[in-house]
């Protein structure tokens, strides 16, 4: 394979405060500063560092109402959800754990053969999933 994973996932969010809180007390990921982005008034980016190579890129717009769409699972568009690979088995525990403690998850865990995962869906309602090979 020429790829050694992702380097990045784009989304637009609502409420950037909401999402810091939500992603560096979950999965301990490090959030830089929101600064201005793009040519528009009241547009912004922050870098969610979520693992050694992977970050979040959110882009907050004043007025976009993409953030508050739902729709249910494959009809979500392009991007439906994403996976997190967990670092060891200990840490999904540890992550399983928080998210079912901010009602984020249900905490079921799902067997998928190789791999052991649990969804849960962020504060902006994106579905992520957590997963851990067996």
């Amino acid at each position: 394979m020429l790829l050694d994973g992702i380097n990045h996932i784009a989304l637009v969010s609502g409420d950037i405060d909401r999402l810091r809180a939500f992603y560096s007390e979950v999965f301990e990921a490090q959030v830089g500063p929101t600064e201005p982005h793009g040519d528009q008034d009241g547009e912004t980016m922050t870098m969610i560092r979520i693992g050694p190579h992977t970050e979040l890129n959110v882009v907050t717009i004043e007025g976009n109402p993409e953030p508050d769409r739902q729709t249910p699972m494959w009809g979500r568009g392009r991007l439906d959800h994403f996976g997190l690979q967990a670092a060891s088995a200990a840490s999904f525990e540890t992550i399983r754990q928080r998210l079912v403690d901010r009602g984020a998850s249900d905490g079921t865990v799902n067997d998928f053969g190789s791999v052991l995962s649990v969804f849960f869906r962020d504060p902006d309602g994106l579905e992520g999933e957590v997963l851990i090979g067996k």
